[in-house]
């Protein structure tokens, strides 16, 4: 919620987690980053103009080349990492953050050819990206997230505010 102080830029990072070699303790989390249902994107009927992965003149995430199992290549993120922008037709620009410390394992690219896809289904087919946390801080890195309860305290306690 209201990510590097930006009221309502919330994000949201879906967890799935997988066994590995048939234990149950261990396990790591492959994290989906979305925007949250109160993003201004997803709330204010704004028209969403374009998206773009070039984060600088040296780095874009569509450049982001991920081979084996270990997942060499994969560019490693930090939590407040950018991992792209998108423009409104208002004329807004919002910075996507990773939110996630791990490797980009991918990003979307059917956003790019269809960016309504962000707002029309967020939490599945309008994805932004995939992020590995390391497996010995996924635990940790996922603590720090709010549950979806947490999130819809954050939420009620926006509205009591502003009424």
């Amino acid at each position: 919620a209201d990510v590097k102080g930006r009221p309502c830029e919330d994000f949201c990072v879906l967890q799935h987690s997988n066994r590995r070699h048939n234990i149950s303790i261990s396990f790591f989390r492959i994290c989906v980053i979305t925007l949250a249902e109160a993003h201004p994107l997803l709330r204010s009927g704004k028209t969403i103009k374009s998206i773009n992965y070039q984060i600088s003149a040296n780095c874009s995430r569509l450049q982001n080349k991920v081979s084996g199992k270990s997942k060499r290549g994969a560019q490693f993120l930090t939590e407040l990492a950018p991992l792209c922008r998108i423009s409104s037709s208002d004329g807004e620009e919002y910075t996507i953050y990773s939110c996630i410390r791990g490797r980009l394992i991918e990003v979307n690219e059917n956003i790019l050819s269809n960016p309504a896809l962000l707002q029309e289904k967020p939490s599945t087919e309008g994805y932004i990206a995939v992020v590995l946390p390391k497996f010995e801080e996924s635990k940790s890195i996922t603590q720090g997230l709010l549950t979806q309860k947490e999130y819809e305290e954050v939420l009620l306690k926006r509205r009591n505010a502003s009424s």
